[in-house]
């Protein structure tokens, strides 16, 4: 990691203590509530520091160059693939692609799968999904002439178990792809129960795991997926880089997602043939510095523990919730409403005060949220609301942040009363 923290028992990791490895909290004109690490993670400065490294003493573009500089990036580079590739208990560290985030993967497999499905096969996602888990299996939809079906959810936000069954007996679809945590309500869906209903009824199966991997231990192997993606900036990494793991007698049989350099095997004026997975889809120079970086973002996390992180952030999400509970104004969603599990993300609205306006008055007080739809429009029309303030934690968070949001609500109470 090149700085090392201290041991967990010598400074209290993580919470209060934590806040002195992120730069951003050691600006003295501000006291800063950031509840906002669901959109992107703030940054430790070990990764900073990282960065800083390779661009100032090791840059060099890789997988081509006969000299030391550039045979030592792609080693680095490739470390790093492995590091990920063992953070998430995948077989080998060419099922990892390097992507520029979830987004992208999503993107990749609905375009580089497109020979996989057939016109009239059905493509199965959930009323919970991130719009980037929704519009690129439209887009591919319209291409190929797929069909959607969605599963709808119950009241408290948690998926519907029995119509998730239901669809899949009835549709047989080609393809599920589902959240393992919802990003607008923090639901925790029990994909452990649910991907060997899909296998069954054999269908492949793509797991956006964006808000599961910053906050627990999430293994390939054991879900059963055949392919899972995730973004760095939301587990303390740069932006722009991210990972697709997917199973590689799939990554064989698919076609190249963009084509240029470095993804080739032989070029010739008669026509291409393609390198080997990964490299096969990860055309042009990469993110290599993010590559870099979000290795030690991984061992950032791995060092804090990360039993530690879940058991930080979940006193913290019940703290939270019982405090906006004492509130008769405050209306929370999603599956704690029915005391059901949820991950470290409050979503909530204030009677009589939009959520924009909450933010825009709640940042004044040095108070960051996310308000609006989220990127999760389908979700918030089913539960009747066109917007929700969404507070979501990350190691730094204490409870003083909580406690400042509740002076900031107190305060946009006054000035709409």
């Amino acid at each position: 990691m090149g700085r090392t923290l201290k041991k967990q028992a010598d400074t209290g990791l993580p919470g209060s203590a934590l806040r002195q490895e992120f730069p951003v909290f050691s600006q003295s004109d501000t006291n800063l509530a950031f509840l906002d690490s669901a959109a992107s993670s703030q940054k430790p400065r070990c990764v900073i520091d990282r960065l800083v490294r390779y661009l100032s003493f090791e840059h060099a573009n890789i997988h081509r160059g006969a000299y030391r500089l550039s045979g030592e990036a792609t080693a680095r580079f490739e470390e790093s693939r492995a590091v990920l590739a063992r953070f998430v208990n995948a077989p080998s560290p060419a099922s990892i692609v390097f992507t520029r985030g979830t987004t992208e993967a999503v993107n990749l497999v609905a375009y580089a799968a497109e020979s996989f499905f057939r016109p009239g096969d059905t493509i199965l996602l959930t009323i919970l999904e991130h719009h980037s888990n929704i519009v690129p299996w439209q887009m591919l939809a319209a291409r190929k002439k797929l069909r959607i079906e969605f599963v709808d959810i119950l009241d408290s936000g948690e998926l519907d178990i029995d119509d998730f069954e239901h669809k899949v007996e009835k549709h047989k679809p080609k393809l599920v792809s589902i959240t393992k945590v919802s990003n607008a309500l923090g639901s925790i869906v029990p994909l452990e129960s649910l991907i060997p209903v899909a296998k069954q009824a054999g269908a492949m199966v793509f797991v956006d795991a964006a808000q599961a991997v910053p906050h627990g231990d999430v293994d390939v192997v054991a879900l059963g997926a055949d392919f899972l993606a995730f973004s760095g900036h939301k587990m303390y990494g740069p932006t722009g880089i991210g990972v697709l793991y997917a199973r590689e007698e799939l990554l064989e049989k698919m076609a190249p997602f963009m084509g240029g350099g470095d993804m080739i095997e032989q070029v010739a004026v008669e026509g291409s043939t393609w390198a080997a997975h990964p490299q096969k889809f990860e055309a042009g120079t990469p993110a290599i510095a993010e590559a870099i970086a979000l290795q030690t973002a991984v061992e950032f996390m791995q060092q804090v523990g990360l039993d530690a992180i879940r058991a930080h952030e979940a006193e913290l999400f019940s703290y939270a919730v019982t405090a906006l509970q004492e509130h008769s104004d405050i209306t929370l969603y999603g599956p704690v409403t029915v005391g059901r599990p949820q991950a470290s993300i409050v979503s909530f609205t204030v009677a009589g005060i939009h959520p924009h306006d909450l933010a825009t008055v709640a940042d004044s007080h040095n108070v960051q949220f996310r308000a609006g739809h989220h990127c999760a429009m389908p979700l918030l029309k089913r539960l009747g609301v066109t917007a929700t303030a969404r507070i979501s934690f990350g190691v730094y968070n204490t409870k003083a942040d909580v406690d400042q949001l509740l002076g900031a609500i107190s305060a946009a109470r006054k000035l709409f009363a």
